[in-house]
């Protein structure tokens, strides 16, 4: 059986890994509401209240709560007057992602590496302390206005970081099962996608793992084209889009046309159980992508044997595919913004590798559905 995985190069051999990154540290996004946004995060997601910076604790310009379930660790900030440089963001892209930090051992360091070798500076290297120990943090632009910041944080003992204080909520909703980010999926502009290819390789020593074209993602009105850049522990994975010719507005343009920008479309949330955590979502109000029934007539021909119980997945609208190392369990969310931008994936790995390339037909035509619906198709 063939599958992408065919194609793609021993990534832990190719990376260059010259600033070794740990993995995801935080992601920050900008809100309207911060408040309402954690609520909406635990509610919705099962977060937990973990850490608040704001007028309380000396902050005058902005309010930040941070939010944590397993490893993953969400911060939604606000502005907290007119004019400011994150209202602006917030008027001109709507609420999203515009900090993906990178755990290192050495900020400085990767900063420098990263300057040297082309990237834009978003903020140099400081030193923030507090009674619990000090943070090293810096940063570089990439794609549209998201930036990577670089977190060290060996000598730190503290909640989250200095400025921040231990946020306690008597509202504790359970977690969802929701462990570490899998992935998470940049859109840019057409002819965009080699120039951050290339950035990742070689500004932060990425290797491409996969790609895809229009021939792999198109319907009959759609095309985009992708491709999968990741660090050499794996642990980091970016796949960029670009749109390609299509008959219609593809799900890339309709982004591009609501955000503004390049920008991170999807967050990719890992699990060990996606039966029980996307119950759990859906009774707590998160909408998912509907997949038509007769997806799954022939799943089974195409994937081979699985676990899971073919009709729980039907139910609940969950795709399957497989790789030469196993096979993958999916779901996408609708959008979880006012604009139709940034939305989740749900995904469980039973060895699998790959991103579910098989899967990418119904999924398109799912998501062109719900384009027809707001009329952006």
């Amino acid at each position: 059986m063939s599958t992408e995985l065919d194609t793609i190069p021993k990534i832990f051999d190719e990376a260059a890994d010259f600033m070794p990154i740990n993995g995801t540290d935080y992601l920050e996004l900008y809100v309207g509401n911060s408040l309402q946004a954690a609520h909406y995060y635990k509610t919705a997601f099962g977060f937990q209240s973990h850490a608040y910076a704001g007028l309380a604790t000396g902050m005058k310009d902005t309010e930040s709560y941070v939010v944590i379930q397993d490893k993953i660790r969400l911060v939604l900030t606000s502005p907290l007057h007119s004019g400011s440089a994150i209202g602006k963001h917030i008027d001109e892209h709507g609420d999203g992602v515009k900090v993906v930090a990178l755990w290192v051992d050495d900020a400085t360091y990767a900063y420098e590496t990263a300057m040297s070798r082309g990237a834009k500076s978003f903020m140099e290297p400081i030193t923030e302390e507090d009674q619990d120990g000090k943070v090293v943090r810096s940063g570089i632009y990439t794609y549209g206005e998201t930036v990577h910041v670089f977190v060290e944080r060996k000598d730190y003992n503290g909640t989250f970081l200095p400025g921040f204080k231990k946020w306690d909520s008597t509202y504790k909703p359970e977690p969802l099962g929701l462990k570490y980010v899998d992935h998470m999926v940049g859109n840019v502009e057409l002819g965009k996608m080699n120039e951050w290819v290339d950035f990742y390789k070689n500004v932060m020593g990425f290797a491409q793992i996969i790609s895809f074209d229009d021939k792999d993602i198109s319907t009959e009105y759609t095309a985009l084209m992708s491709k999968v850049m990741s660090n050499g522990n794996g642990r980091i994975k970016f796949p960029i889009n670009e749109p390609a010719e299509g008959r219609k507005k593809s799900q890339v343009e309709e982004y591009l046309d609501f955000y503004g920008t390049a920008g991170v479309q999807h967050i990719a949330v890992a699990t060990d159980n996606i039966i029980e955590t996307v119950t759990q979502l859906r009774n707590r109000g998160v909408e998912f992508l509907y997949v038509p029934d007769n997806y799954y007539d022939s799943v089974l021909d195409r994937v081979g044997e699985i676990k899971e119980d073919l009709q729980r997945l039907k139910e609940l609208n969950i795709l399957i595919d497989r790789d030469d190392e196993g096979y993958l369990l999916q779901i996408f969310t609708k959008p979880v913004e006012p604009r139709p931008t940034m939305f989740f994936e749900i995904i469980q790995r039973e060895g699998a590798q790959s991103f579910g390339k098989g899967n990418f037909q119904a999924l398109f035509e799912a998501i062109e559905k719900e384009q027809e619906l707001r009329g952006t198709l």
